[in-house]
């Protein structure tokens, strides 16, 4: 299957911030308006089915001052730095995205408890980890049809994991989502023409865990061999298995089904921002409606501060050095404010991903646009899969019906 070519915007439209003829608006202006229109139509959506009464801002923006972790910030920011001094020394920026999600991820999966059964644990992840990566960027620039495959495949499987308990299928999303952000890399290095090698980002990934997994080692010699405890304690510990029912293959097999077409949309059609649909989509699909609602609206307003942001710097190495720090931020902030959270990790994505290639405000318009189109697919998913749980529950007994 070969991928049909249907463009949105490239780097090279010169033609994109001149005013349409018999318009007052350019073409960045009309953007930024059907962006306002569109953020606005799904607080409008969101509100409508709140309870009434309640600020929708004052959800989105709530602050739990408790979930700050500055010492995990710095942990994870002197980490970091590790893999972009060596890449700056050798010239293969290119692979720091990889490296830093290697080292992040295997952060956040850390079971905790001795050191024998953190480092089996995690060294099954970072494997899993790369061998994920090393098939993201082979097929992110390839045929559409594999990459659909790809993408149904891992995200049936890491629903699945549900089976294996909490923290287990927790550790599948991250490794999932990766897998979906590994494809937009790809594909958008596919479209700057930059060299980038499968396994040499498979090794990076793999570094970057094994770093976590070193520095892991040494703090538990410091800390005379104990035990330590799940390093990112607000995340569900719980490993215990639970049977595999019907509403819960049912929710996995709709979720992947969804991704699946999100990304059949996007790389069909060789659509270029088009690929942050399937990222928007699976973060929305959370377990419960309500949830679901929250989290998409933090996660679109989490896109739109990243893209403003993003168009103020341009300095290279700053922004090498700013993306660090906003992995850094990110982990710090994760459980004080989900879209400050979403903003400080998509805003580290979309820096690295343009470093090659200076952004423009047409571009990051309609990365925010497809992430919209990709939460409200992902806010379909839940309603859908909302009612198929009602209708399979058993109805009410009347107190006139015979037990």
């Amino acid at each position: 299957m070969t991928r049909r070519r249907v463009r949105v915007a490239t780097r090279h439209d010169k033609d994109r911030s001149e005013p349409v003829r018999g318009s007052p608006l350019s073409g960045d202006d009309r953007r930024v308006n059907w962006l306002q229109a569109g953020v606005a139509g799904l607080v409008i959506l969101v509100d409508a089915t709140s309870n009434p009464g309640t600020s929708t801002a004052s959800k989105v923006f709530a602050l739990n001052r408790g979930g700050l972790h500055w010492s995990r910030a710095f942990v994870l920011l002197g980490v970091a730095l590790v893999p972009l001094v060596v890449l700056w020394a050798i010239g293969q920026e290119q692979y720091l995205l990889s490296a830093a999600f290697g080292a992040l991820f295997t952060a956040a999966a850390d079971p905790g408890g001795a050191f024998g059964y953190r480092a089996s644990r995690l060294a099954v992840f970072a494997l899993a980890g790369a061998a994920l990566t090393a098939v993201g960027f082979a097929l992110g620039g390839g045929a559409w049809g594999w990459v659909v495959l790809a993408a149904l495949a891992t995200t049936l499987a890491a629903g699945l994991a549900a089976a294996f308990g909490a923290h287990r299928f927790i550790a599948a999303d991250v490794l999932n989502i990766w897998f979906l952000i590994a494809l937009a890399i790809a594909d958008s290095y596919q479209h700057s023409h930059s060299a980038s090698h499968p396994w040499a980002q498979a090794l990076a990934w793999l570094a970057g865990a094994a770093l976590w997994i070193a520095v892991s080692f040494v703090a538990w010699l410091a800390r005379g061999r104990e035990e330590r405890p799940q390093y990112v304690a607000e995340l569900p510990g719980d490993i215990s298995r639970r049977k595999l029912t019907r509403p819960l293959i049912m929710f996995a097999v709709i979720r992947a089904l969804a991704i699946a077409i999100t990304v059949a949309v996007a790389w069909g059609f060789d659509l270029e921002h088009a690929d942050w649909m399937p990222i928007a989509a699976i973060v929305a699909m959370k377990p419960g409606l309500d949830q679901a609602k929250l989290a998409s609206e933090q996660r679109l307003i989490g896109a739109v501060l990243a893209a403003l942001l993003l168009l103020t710097v341009k300095n290279e190495h700053a922004l090498e050095l700013i993306t660090i720090a906003f992995f850094a931020l990110g982990a710090a902030i994760r459980f004080v404010n989900y879209a400050l959270y979403c903003a400080a990790v998509a805003a580290a994505v979309l820096i690295a991903l343009d470093i090659p290639n200076p952004s423009n405000p047409t571009a990051e318009a309609e990365r925010v646009l497809f992430t919209f189109i990709g939460i409200a697919v992902g806010l379909l998913v839940m309603l859908l899969a909302n009612r198929l749980a009602q209708r399979a529950k058993p109805p009410a007994r009347t107190a006139s019906q015979p037990v």
